[in-house]
């Protein structure tokens, strides 16, 4: 029985309802054109263990949120929504407010900024900005940086500006998943990883193939993870995996790994960790970002008297 799973970083879709235009943005995103909706996730979700997902934004339009929040309101699959609001909008707390009176809006968790087609690299310290996410901090809710190594220097200056907001660094800052770990990188993501209120989601690179292959994993199913392990490396040493959690991506991982394979990609980097720090990256730390409920653990039933176990 794999261990309990929070996927703690997936998108749904459905091109019926709303356009997606950042898909038509390159040729690589056509496999991505079509609909993907929680019944498409379920089954494989259940499959690897996954109890509750986080359902993150796409988008930077209002339409989104509220429907994703409609999505979680059922009771599903998705535990916690991750929004989008105009930060630097002069009602940002009413607008969370109103978020938060939506059916589904007890489970708004966190609020995410597209800051990767920013191209101020100093967009997230602008003091319009900074107004916004100390609205977001008082509402109790997580920020999420989805971003390029260029803006984890001003993630990090605003880390320091806002000690009460609790800030979520997607796909470990996008490197350039390589041979060889760039300072470029690798230096402003441990600044920004040594600030306390910071977390990683260790997603992203699973769905970066090895130089010269286009799947992660052969006919065998046997995943190769060497390129990925430097950053993920990295990564545990600057977080510790009380503050680190796994994240699929899907469906933008699967333009070259599978749902099944993202996951064993990521069971295999972790393995040489105690069960303890496996569950934190799994479950724990996202549980404790998103303030999702523990599921109650379920009571083994006895052997009855005179029979052993196996009969």
């Amino acid at each position: 029985m794999p261990m309990p799973v929070v996927d703690a970083h997936h998108h749904l879709w459905d091109l019926s309802a709303h356009d997606q235009p950042w898909l038509a943005s390159a040729a690589e995103l056509a496999p991505l054109l079509r609909n993907f909706r929680v019944a498409d996730l379920a089954a494989q979700a259940a499959a690897q263990g996954v109890t509750a997902t986080v359902l993150v934004q796409t988008v930077s339009e209002p339409w989104e949120t509220p429907e994703m929040l409609a999505l979680a309101a059922t009771g599903g699959l998705v535990a916690a929504v991750v929004g989008w609001v105009d930060l630097q909008a002069p009602d940002v707390a009413s607008s969370l407010a109103a978020l938060r009176e939506l059916p589904g809006g007890g489970r708004l968790a966190g609020i995410r900024h597209p800051v990767l087609v920013e191209p101020d690299a100093r967009w997230l310290a602008r003091p319009a900005v900074l107004r916004g996410l100390a609205a977001v901090a008082a509402a109790g809710l997580a920020f999420e940086v989805v971003g390029e190594p260029r803006h984890l220097a001003a993630a990090a200056d605003a880390a320091r500006a806002l000690p009460g907001l609790r800030l979520v660094l997607d796909h470990l800052g996008n490197p350039e998943v390589t041979g060889e770990v760039q300072p470029s990188w690798a230096d402003p993501f441990r600044a920004l990883a040594a600030l306390p209120n910071v977390t990683g989601k260790l997603s992203g690179i699973f769905g970066a193939p090895a130089p010269g292959r286009a799947r992660t994993a052969d006919a065998g199913g046997q995943v190769d993870v060497a390129h990925m392990r430097p950053y993920y490396e990295i990564a545990l040493d600057a977080f510790g995996p009380g503050r680190l959690m796994f994240g699929s991506d899907w469906p933008v991982s699967t333009l070259y790994a599978s749902y099944a394979d993202i996951h064993t990609a990521a069971r295999a980097l972790t393995a040489a960790l105690s069960i303890a720090e496996q569950e934190a990256i799994f479950s724990g730390t996202a549980r404790r970002t998103y303030q999702l409920p523990v599921p109650p653990v379920r009571p083994v039933s006895p052997v009855p008297p005179g029979m052993a176990a196996g009969e």
